[in-house]
């Protein structure tokens, strides 16, 4: 794999052979991955692998019209071939009167800030293998746990670097490690399935095997002899690893580019109050360690912390360069790029800040709700904000959590949801979008 150097001297140069065929403006971005995993199945190796992957894009400017194109090879004839393409097809485009390049004032000056995004020292394939073994082997001992679908262990790093026109020449390297295992509990026409994962930028934050292994093991015993339930409104409670899809939901409708096509359920209610005015959604862009830290963005825009949520309400949509121009906004640093392709829109480190009582606390006074611990299904219309999934979970009866449920339809509107939600207190920070346990009264339920 390529170092951060490489990849961003192959940038600048793409930029400058870009320019030089007759490009008035143009950028580069590179990226590469190196990754190794090893998956155990019942005490044996069942896979090892390996995987390198590189690849260059570049965007190019002929007065307003634009082009972009992408390829894996960084030789220099290679790029010159791709640059002399890339021109030739801006020329033939149609033009767009809100593309353009981040100006340099708005662009990352200065050192980059450490935010401790990369272990060099990547685990040997035994000790991965160790690990992958640990994690199943804790989940198999798990009393009512019969058979096993693997453990693995993977270790990754990856390279991004990106070079503008405008002045703009930066990289940086970001690493990551994982252990997941899925298990099956019980017999028959009974089994249920389960798993558990965790990741992290260095090893040395990653829980111990034996803690994600009990945990998958756990979460599919319990799962075994579900009910279904009776059609009805009742509250729900979200556990906190599924609960960041509805903060998902959110940021995508925040999306300035969704806004500026009309196609998200928070137009006309940027002034509303969304949430309770005790709800605070924060981005951290910046956040040492975290999963989707970033100095820059993906057209080299500063990030830094944001509040996205403030006192229950938006603060304001989620830009970049061609939708800031569109509907008049600042940029916001949100921008996302891959190798090709026109830049998109995304947040980094996203967290709702806890509440101020337990999970326990929280369900106490339900009589009768649905604890639910996935969610399966693309039922949600990011228009409209209908939303409609299926769940499967536990019954609340009398403010605990009780039996096993199972083949049941959540039901509701994002907005009315929203309103309606109350966070705990038990947020943990480890997944790139990080929300405590959630309820929220009123829901539909459709079961039997």
């Amino acid at each position: 794999m390529i170092d951060k150097e490489t990849a961003l001297a192959r940038c600048q140069e793409l930029v400058a052979l870009a320019q030089k065929t007759g490009a008035d403006a143009a950028d580069a971005v590179a990226r590469a991955n190196a990754s190794e995993s090893v998956a155990m199945r019942l005490g044996q190796l069942e896979e090892v692998e390996r995987s390198e992957s590189e690849e260059i894009g570049l965007r190019v400017f002929v007065g307003k019209r634009s082009a972009s194109i992408h390829t894996s090879d960084f030789a220099p004839e290679g790029l010159k071939a791709l640059a002399e393409r890339a021109v030739q097809m801006a020329r033939h485009a149609p033009e767009d009167r809100h593309s353009g390049l981040a100006p340099a004032d708005a662009q990352f000056t200065g050192d980059l800030p450490d935010l401790e995004l990369d272990e060099p020292d990547q685990p040997d394939p035994a000790a991965l293998r160790e690990a992958a073994l640990a994690t199943e082997e804790a989940a198999r001992a798990v009393e009512g746990v019969t058979n096993s679908n693997g453990g693995s262990a993977s270790a990754s790093r990856a390279v991004v670097a990106l070079a503008t026109s405008t002045g703009f020449a930066r990289g940086y390297a970001g690493s990551g490690f994982s252990l997941s295992a899925s298990v099956v509990a019980g017999e028959g026409s009974s089994m249920q399935t389960d798993h558990a994962s965790r990741g992290a930028r260095f090893l040395s934050d990653l829980p111990a095997p034996e803690t994600v292994g009990s945990e998958a093991g756990r979460r599919a015993v319990e799962r075994l002899n579900p009910k279904s339930i009776a059609s009805s409104k009742l509250p729900i409670v979200f556990e906190p690893r599924i609960a960041g899809g509805l903060i998902s939901h959110l940021l995508g409708a925040m999306s300035a580019p969704a806004i500026a096509r009309k196609a998200s359920f928070l137009l006309g209610h940027e002034a509303d109050e969304l949430f309770d005015r005790a709800i605070r959604i924060v981005e951290d862009p910046l956040r040492k360690r975290g999963q989707r830290s970033r100095p820059f963005d993906g057209e080299g825009v500063r990030c830094g912390p944001r509040e996205l949520v403030r006192d229950g309400r938006v603060t304001g949509w989620l830009t970049n360069v061609s939708s800031a121009d569109q509907l008049g906004l600042e940029l916001t640093g949100h921008a996302s790029r891959g190798g090709g392709g026109s830049p998109g829109v995304s947040a980094s480190n996203v967290h709702m800040e806890p509440g101020t009582v337990s999970p326990e606390a929280l369900m106490a006074d339900i009589e009768d709700g649905l604890y639910v611990t996935s969610l399966f299904g693309q039922g949600v219309n990011t228009v409209t904000g209908d939303y409609s999934r299926g769940a499967t979970g536990f019954r609340i009866r009398k403010g605990q959590i009780a039996e096993p449920v199972a083949e049941i339809t959540i039901a509701g509107n994002l907005l009315d949801m929203y309103r309606a939600l109350t966070p705990a207190d038990d947020l943990e920070m480890h997944r790139s979008i990080n929300v405590p346990t959630l309820r929220i009264d009123g829901m539909m339920v459709a079961g039997e």
